[in-house]
């Protein structure tokens, strides 16, 4: 069975879910691009996923100035603005008539090829709109019993070939990463940088804590994670010592807890690493009070959104 940040209660709501498709909405079994997309052909395209908490997408604006920023860093200009892709998400969660409890993905591709080929000047078409709304609510039994990690020996580029920040379509290192993980029988991928620093993981960002304090990479060589940045805002307003640093596995193997980050499973602990136990191996008590910090943040934003 599978396990992982990831895991997500079985809904039978989403059989009958619309996905739009370039301003079309079709059931999920006709859902299609063609095979001469770019991102199909060559991983061109850049995306986002965002939860809907009581009619509010949740850090909405973090999400639209990084989507906009990594089209900015590879050359694609989205043909819209930010207001007509809310509008589309909008006109998307309308048609399935959802409200609440449904992670939204958007993804964006440079449009579709003459031939296949890297070279973006054969494309042919304006940027390709696929927006998948899906009613997802993580397992909280999932949560509580923790995820183990395994290091790949697959490393995360450095900034000059392929940034990290960079939130696009290619993702075959990390799939790599994590492949290694499930043969060595973990759930998920810890990343070191290209230094033998802890990076990240394959699909979240990784922390750790010892003697009451928060560490996490750098930021230089790892995912640049809205949840992430959430983290370590809630960190600075609750006085609760963080820091941005170079660690190794040494420092990790001794860690007191440790924990991964994302938009999905928000903040999940971390019980063993390459077979190691972390701490007690539990859902220790400065990763819980972060998980319940990181909720009463959400209340928050659908308050202040909702007036």
């Amino acid at each position: 069975m599978t396990h992982g940040t990831h895991n997500a209660i079985d809904d039978p709501r989403n059989e009958n879910i619309l996905i739009y498709v370039n301003g079309e909405f079709l059931p999920r079994n006709e859902a299609k691009i063609s095979v001469f997309d770019s991102g199909y052909l060559v991983g061109d395209g850049v995306w986002e996923a965002v939860r809907l908490h009581e009619g509010v997408l949740v850090f909405l604006d973090l999400h639209l100035d990084r989507l906009w920023q990594a089209a900015s860093a590879i050359g694609m200009d989205l043909k819209m603005s930010r207001e007509d892709l809310v509008m589309e998400i909008q006109k998307t969660l309308d048609t399935n008539e959802m409200s609440d409890g449904v992670h939204v993905r958007f993804m964006l591709t440079r449009g579709i090829k003459k031939t296949p080929s890297q070279d973006p000047r054969l494309t042919i078409s304006g940027p390709n709109l696929v927006i998948i709304p899906e009613y997802k609510t993580a397992s909280a039994g999932s949560r509580e019993k923790g995820i183990t990690l395994f290091t790949s020996t697959i490393r995360r580029g450095s900034p000059d070939y392929l940034d990290p920040r960079l939130n696009c379509h290619s993702k075959l290192h990390e799939v790599q990463a994590l492949i290694q993980a499930l043969e060595a029988g973990a759930d998920e991928a810890l990343m070191l940088d290209v230094n033998g620093f802890v990076s990240t993981c394959n699909a979240t960002n990784f922390f750790m804590v010892k003697n009451g304090e928060v560490w996490t990479s750098t930021g230089q060589y790892c995912m640049n994670g809205i949840t992430r940045q959430n983290i370590l805002k809630i960190c600075k307003k609750k006085e609760i010592p963080c820091f941005e640093k170079n660690f190794s596995l040494f420092d990790v193997y001794g860690a007191d807890e440790a924990f991964v980050t994302g938009t999905f499973g928000a903040v999940t602990p971390v019980t063993a690493i390459d077979g190691r136990i972390i701490g007690a191996g539990a859902f220790g008590p400065v990763s819980r009070n972060l998980y319940k910090y990181y909720l009463e943040l959400i209340r928050e934003e659908v308050e202040r959104a909702n007036g």
